[in-house]
């Protein structure tokens, strides 16, 4: 078969790509467009590669972004876990002629390198991806099955888990963010938790960007607020996102003199609740850094549950000749972060799952 009888097209526009994610069925929020374009600037655009060969679709999205000081640009994946979705694959999938079809596009656009974070939630994705570039894997991120009913679920807690859910409720309530106050209060408190963490200034996240989201139409964000009942002060929040039948445990925040009610674990449990009586299948907590029992923030996410699942990244060197001047130019420096020319940018994570 021809390669120019297989049809690959570039989508940019907020319509076609969410007509595209649609006809596909399966895909999380990190999939959208209305995700995507929170993340343009003058030297970054989202776009959605669309592969199509008889019954078979598709879809990567990525944010093509400048590379300074040179022709070239890369491509990466927004915060959070995205990859390609697909419709009418299966394991036996030859992923040749898809495979060579991105190849000619990163190399028509010189686009020395591409980096995605997969999504442990959705089919197929290492099949696709197979034999091009790497798969490397970060250790595992921690799913509640909400397919279970609510007391199992509860049960399958560490036991002082429960104890301090039991706390933080005799103390505490809980409610939906409903104001711009607010959510200037939650952001606030946000990023606040990101000075502590010595978080990157990528993770500061402003007004404009949880306005976006919790206004989408193209998945469903809310905020939980936690109050504290003896001072009436909102003490916790988090952002919560839904998308299908997946809900992602995004991004939250505790202020510190009040970390001993625990408000975050309750944050987690609420949503636990509310997703399985909206009959939502997986509640994404994330990771940790590197995802394994020896990180503390992994072991927080595990104690509420013990159902694991893989999270990988993609890494792909288009050019391997530019790629090494590149990293020339940025200077030596011993690194994991991928691409190696961007390892003084974004290199500090404040969850890294």
């Amino acid at each position: 078969m021809r390669l120019d009888n297989i049809n690959i097209e570039v989508i940019t526009s907020g319509d076609q790509w969410g007509k595209t994610l649609d006809a596909i069925g399966v895909y999380d929020f990190y999939h959208t467009y209305e995700y995507h374009i929170i993340e343009q600037t003058e030297d970054a655009y989202p776009v959605l590669l669309k592969y199509s060969k008889g019954n078979t679709c598709i879809a990567m999205p990525f944010l093509i972004r400048k590379i300074a000081n040179s022709d070239y640009f890369d491509a990466t994946s927004v915060y959070g876990y995205s990859g390609p979705i697909s419709r009418n694959i299966n394991s036996n999938f030859d992923n040749t002629f898809f495979i060579e079809k991105l190849r000619l596009f990163f190399e028509d656009n010189n686009i020395i390198s591409v980096f995605t974070r997969l999504n442990p939630y959705i089919d197929n994705q290492k099949i696709l991806l197979k034999n091009y570039g790497d798969i490397i894997n970060h250790g595992k991120v921690v799913n509640i099955d909400l397919k279970l009913n609510l007391n199992i679920q509860k049960r399958n807690y560490q036991e002082r888990l429960r104890t301090y859910i039991n706390k933080s409720r005799r103390n505490c309530i809980v409610k939906k963010l409903e104001s711009k106050e607010e959510l200037k209060e939650f952001i606030d408190i946000y990023h606040n938790n990101m000075r502590r963490l010595n978080a990157d200034e990528y993770f500061y996240f402003d007004e404009d960007y949880f306005t976006a989201l919790l206004n989408s139409d193209q998945f469903d964000a809310e905020i939980l607020l936690v109050i504290d009942i003896r001072s009436g002060e909102t003490v916790a929040g988090s952002l919560f996102v839904t998308t299908n039948n997946i809900v992602q445990y995004h991004l939250s925040g505790t202020r510190f003199e009040f970390s001993h009610l625990t408000p975050t674990k309750l944050l987690i449990d609420e949503m636990r609740i509310e997703a399985t009586e909206r009959g939502l299948q997986f509640y994404n907590l994330g990771g940790g850094i590197g995802g394994n029992s020896k990180d503390s923030l992994f072991r927080f996410k595990s104690s509420f549950s013990k159902d694991f699942k893989d999270f990988n990244t993609w890494n792909l060197i288009v050019n391997q000749t530019v790629y090494n001047d590149l990293v020339k130019k940025q200077g030596k420096i011993e690194t994991s972060f991928f691409p190696e020319y961007r390892s003084n940018v974004n290199n500090l994570v404040a969850r890294a799952d």
